[in-house]
C-alpha cells in the first residue's frame, strides 16, 4: 500500500485538480486568517466540490477556531483538524458540535510532546506530529518547512490513526517514512515556490515518490 498523502494549504482549481489527479486523499483548507494559505467560508465550499470530484476527503484547518467561525467553516469539510492550544475538553466540544471527525495536530520536539497524543486519544479520530516552531519566530503553528527528529515516535505513538507533518517535501520523504513508520503524511510548504503558491510540478513529483513507498506494518 503507497502512503497516504494530505496536501493542506489548497487555495486554487487547478492546485485542487492536481492534488487529485495525482491521488492525495486528503484536500487541507486552512482557515486562519495570518496565513498566506488562507481561504474563506465562500471559497471553501468551491473547492471542496472540486475536491470531491475528485475523490478527496476535505480537511479544515483551525488555530484555536471560535463556535461561530466553526459554524460558518465546517459545512465544506469533512474533518476538522486543530492546530492550536486546544484542550482534550475543547477537541470533545467540537467534535459534538460539528459532527465531524476531528485531527489534532500537536507541535513536537521531544519525547513527551509525542506522548502527550494519549490525552487525546478518546476524543479525536486521528494525531498529526508536526515540527514545533521556535518560540518568537513565527505565528504560524503549521506550513513552516520545520522538520522533527522522526526518530522520537518510535515507540510512542497512539492507538488511534497518526499522520506525519513538518518540513516535508519530495527530496526527505522517503528518509521521514523510514525512520517513523508512517502510513500517512501531511505536506503544504514543502510543495511550494513561495508561501501559499504550490507548484503543480512539486505536487506531481512528491505524490510520484509517495506511490513508491509503503509503511512500517506495525504502525498503527
Amino acid at each position: 500500500m503507497s502512503l497516504e498523502v494530505k496536501i493542506c494549504g489548497l487555495a486554487s482549481p487547478n492546485v485542487i485538480d492536481a492534488a487529485g489527479k495525482n491521488g492525495a486523499r486528503w484536500a487541507g483548507f486552512v482557515f486562519f486568517p495570518p496565513s498566506p494559505r488562507y481561504v474563506d467560508a465562500r471559497l471553501a465550499i468551491d473547492l471542496a466540490a472540486i475536491a470531491r470530484s475528485h475523490g478527496m476527503e476535505t480537511v479544515g484547518v483551525y488555530v484555536n477556531p471560535t463556535d461561530r467561525l466553526l459554524d460558518e467553516t465546517a459545512p465544506a469539510v469533512d474533518w476538522i483538524q486543530l492546530h492550536g492550544q486546544e484542550t482534550p475538553e475543547r477537541a470533545q466540544a467540537i467534535r459534538a458540535q460539528s459532527g465531524k471527525r476531528l485531527i489534532k495536530a500537536l507541535p513536537i520536539a521531544e519525547a513527551a510532546d509525542v506522548e502527550a497524543a494519549r490525552t487525546y486519544e478518546a476524543v479525536v479520530d486521528m494525531i498529526l506530529f508536526d515540527a514545533k516552531a521556535q518560540p518568537g519566530t513565527t505565528r504560524l503553528p503549521g506550513g513552516n518547512g520545520r522538520a522533527f527528529d522522526w526518530t522520537l515516535l518510535e515507540g510512542r505513538t497512539p492507538s488511534l490513526p497518526w499522520m506525519l507533518s513538518g518540513g516535508l517535501d519530495a527530496d526527505n520523504l522517503a528518509q521521514a517514512v523510514l525512520e517513523s513508520g508512517a502510513k500517512r503524511v501531511d505536506v503544504s510548504s514543502g510543495l511550494e515556490d513561495a508561501p501559499g503558491l504550490k507548484s503543480l510540478d512539486k505536487i506531481a513529483q512528491f505524490m510520484n515518490h509517495a506511490r513508491t513507498l509503503g509503511p512500517k506494518e506495525q504502525t498503527p
